[in-house]
């Protein structure tokens, strides 16, 4: 739904812009494409199916210790992801917080959409595609999109938990991936 709901507001913004006039003669060349297409993605090893899949349990206790979650996980439905099932856990150590969410009413490449107004890189876990997810002036959150399946993917968002000294978003980046990297572990141990 949040997804949707940025995706509206962009195009609805775009609606509300002129362009300046340029004549032909001297109006620059478009610039390169450098978009990422679901194309791009590497190859999935296998589908994941995140059908029945609890996200509390995906991970351990050793990796929760591992990640320094020291709180109790607690379930919950997101709706800015259409109900998507999703976990948070917070870390009184740090005191960032980790949320898991179960995606299946879209494909991970929505994020590779201009219309979703992000800032991404694409690498990947386990084999399989992950994008890097930064939102521009929302310095105090990131995520990592797993692709795991046809019209699934798992999210994994480490945030500043309200910190006195606020976390560097390369360091939520880098707590995001070794969420994500253990999350992915656990689901194909499931699966």
């Amino acid at each position: 739904m949040r997804i949707l709901a940025l995706l509206t507001v962009a195009v609805a913004l775009a609606g509300c812009t002129a362009a300046p006039e340029q004549s032909p003669v001297n109006s620059p060349a478009p610039p390169p494409t450098t978009s990422v297409t679901r194309l791009d993605f590497p190859p999935r090893p296998r589908a994941v199916p995140l059908d029945g899949v609890e996200p509390c349990e995906l991970l351990s206790p050793d990796q929760l210790l591992a990640l320094s979650l020291d709180n109790p996980p607690s379930a919950y439905v997101e709706p800015s992801f259409g109900n998507a099932k999703a976990c948070t856990i917070r870390s009184t150590t740090s005191g960032n917080v980790a949320r898991i969410a179960l995606v299946l009413a879209s494909g991970a490449d929505v994020w590779l959409s201009d219309n979703a107004q992000v800032e991404y890189t694409v690498g990947s876990i386990e084999g399989f595609a992950a994008i890097t997810v930064r939102t521009p002036d929302v310095d105090n959150i990131c995520n990592v999109e797993i692709d795991v399946a046809e019209g699934q993917f798992l999210d994994v968002m480490f945030r500043d938990g309200g910190n006195s000294t606020a976390v560097q978003q390369d360091h939520l980046c880098l707590g995001a991936q070794r969420v994500a990297e253990a999350a992915m572990a656990g689901l194909l141990q499931k699966r």
